[in-house]
């Protein structure tokens, strides 16, 4: 969806840039003269002054100039990961509540625990959350192709079906 779309309607917004754009740090905030005059006023006070802040602004450059159109990428591969989890016996997934790079999804195991379940998920090389038992977080970004949703999807199924010691 075009930004102009879902802003419309607002005066001002605040974004991440490293949320899915690439960028190793920063947040912009957006408005009008009088608004951005204010919050940087607020941002003194608190502390928030950045010096020689160019090194870090670069980057952010970059993510709002290149790193955008990644972000129809990332949010398919999440759809795909969601559609892979949804065929898996045991987890609880609404694929189509997938609508960016943030996928959510339940599982139903009583041979496995969220702490051993994420840490087999890492020594696979999938890194995910918890969000509560038995609840997983996972997010796609630059550096996460199509095979590598096909890995994690084939990781946690082998995790979730495979026969636990008594």
């Amino acid at each position: 969806m075009d930004p102009k779309d879902f802003t419309k309607h607002v005066d001002n917004l605040m974004f991440c840039l490293s949320k899915g754009l690439s960028c190793p740090v920063g947040s912009l905030i957006v408005g009008k003269h009088d608004f951005i005059e204010k919050a940087r006023k607020i941002r003194k006070l608190l502390g928030g002054g950045m010096r020689q802040a160019g090194i870090i602004a670069a980057p952010g450059i970059i993510a709002l100039e290149k790193m955008t159109a990644r972000l129809k990428t990332d949010h398919e591969n999440a759809k795909l990961l969601a559609e892979l989890l949804s065929k898996i016996k045991g987890i609880q997934i609404d694929s189509k509540r997938i609508q960016t790079n943030i996928v959510t999804f339940h599982f139903n195991s009583s041979a496995i625990d969220d702490d051993s379940f994420i840490q087999e998920l890492r020594e696979n090389g999938v890194l995910a959350l918890t969000s509560g038992k038995n609840n997983v977080r996972l997010v796609t970004h630059r550096g996460i192709e199509k095979e590598d949703i096909e890995k994690t999807a084939a990781t946690i199924e082998r995790i979730l079906t495979k026969p636990q010691p008594n």
